[in-house]
């Protein structure tokens, strides 16, 4: 039950939000609250739109667009620290779309969704599923890679070298302070090179960042377009 004095301290969390009153018999609720925070309530915390960003920031902006022209939430959450948002594109392209990279696409979209579901990071598993989805281009085993990663058991749908991989992922996620030198022995028993561990390692510990980044302030996929592709279909590499 809201109390006037609840209304207002809610408000004051929300920076002086306008709070719209109704009145019902023995009861004063909040009806709605309406905040002018930019974009609205796609995070728990203020975002700055494209039209009041100042020069410095509105230039990170225009670094962090996406193919479709569109900044989405998970950089506009920077906002207030344009700093953070500069760094954290460049981290993100470094980690996933650096043309040295050589772990296949499809495959480093669907680690990262892996990583975003074992973290119940729901704004990451839309966009990167929705990318592993474009880039396998076949849907029956889209279909049976995502039952398997969602069930926990990605090993039902890879081949024994994917499968160390994935739990590879799986353990530095979980469990951090027990990996150890064998683990990277058996991704290298598996044929994958010290550079494609590395390429996993720094996708593994992106997503770990970046699903606490956005669970920890509320981003929703709000007025996003989700996924990084534009709609023309992409080879599979």
């Amino acid at each position: 039950m809201f109390t006037l004095a609840g209304c207002w301290g809610f408000c004051l969390l929300r920076r002086f939000c306008p709070v719209h009153i109704d009145w019902k018999p023995g009861l004063l609720c909040c009806a709605y609250i309406e905040c002018e925070l930019g974009i609205g309530m796609a995070a728990w915390i203020e975002m700055i739109d494209d039209d009041d960003a100042d020069e410095e920031l509105l230039d990170v902006l225009n670094l962090s667009r996406t193919p479709h022209g569109t900044v989405d939430n998970v950089m506009r959450v920077h906002s207030l620290r344009p700093s953070t948002m500069r760094g954290h594109v460049v981290l993100y392209r470094a980690v996933l779309h650096d043309a040295a990279n050589t772990l296949p696409v499809w495959l480093q979209e669907c680690v990262a969704s892996w990583v975003s579901i074992l973290n119940q990071c729901e704004y990451s598993l839309a966009n990167h599923w929705a990318n592993a989805r474009h880039l396998i281009d076949d849907d029956p085993r889209a279909e049976k890679i995502y039952a398997a990663l969602n069930s926990g058991t990605p090993e039902s749908a890879f081949g024994k070298a994917e499968a160390v991989l994935f739990e590879y992922a799986r353990k530095l996620t979980l469990e951090p302070a027990n990996m150890e030198e064998q683990d990277v022995w058996d991704l290298r028993g598996e044929g994958f090179s010290d550079g494609e561990i590395l390429e996993l390692n720094q996708i593994v510990g992106y997503f770990n960042y970046v699903n606490r980044l956005l669970n920890g302030l509320g981003v929703s996929t709000e007025n996003d377009t989700v996924g990084y592709y534009a709609s023309e279909k992409s080879k599979r590499r």
